[in-house]
């Protein structure tokens, strides 16, 4: 689905990228509560899931400002594109220094064992709450694809949401950690 979303979007044609896009974001979340429900959910599951969020929303920005063709400000788009990015691996850094952290302090909790006293994530990982999650994201990228000459204004919104996260998650770690 990520690689048909992407090349509807390079050859032009916004209606059949979103068709794609929705049915990815189905399909990913179908996989995982799918899994959960027959008793099969797996760390590998885990990592491939969330390294197919990982390309695809790194990707599709990027495949927007590129393939549909703009009349002015392609360099600007171009720069929040970049910041988006930008932001994207901050906070995917801190995502995951979270969640090893959660996992360090549950070891030690527990004296060694990490099973118990977990919360329930629907995720292979534990992740903070912020303010631009998962759903949020599904939104803007839908935006991006419905509205693609407003991918600047998209992407600076969504970048300055992403730098809120940031911070939310940050003083998290300041506060677990101070």
């Amino acid at each position: 689905m990520v690689s048909l979303t992407l090349a509807a979007i390079t050859y032009y044609n916004s209606r059949l990228a979103l068709v794609f896009w929705a049915l990815n974001r189905s399909l990913d979340c179908l996989d995982g509560a799918l899994a959960r429900h027959r008793g099969t959910a797996s760390d590998l599951g885990g990592f491939l899931d969330l390294l197919g969020d990982f390309i695809i929303y790194s990707l599709l920005p990027i495949a927007i400002a590129k393939g549909f063709p703009f009349q002015e400000g392609r360099n600007a788009s171009w720069i929040a594109v970049a910041v988006l990015e930008s932001t994207f691996h901050v906070n995917n850094f801190i995502l995951f220094y979270v969640a090893a952290i959660a996992e360090k302090l549950a070891k030690v909790e527990e004296k060694g064992d990490a099973s118990k006293g977990r919360t329930k994530e629907l995720t292979s990982v534990m992740m903070r709450p912020a303010l631009m999650e998962g759903m949020e994201s599904g939104l803007m990228f839908t935006a991006m694809l419905v509205y693609p000459p407003e991918i600047q204004l998209l992407s600076w919104t969504m970048a300055g949401l992403v730098m809120v996260g940031i911070l939310q998650r940050t003083l998290w770690v300041v506060k677990a950690l101070g």
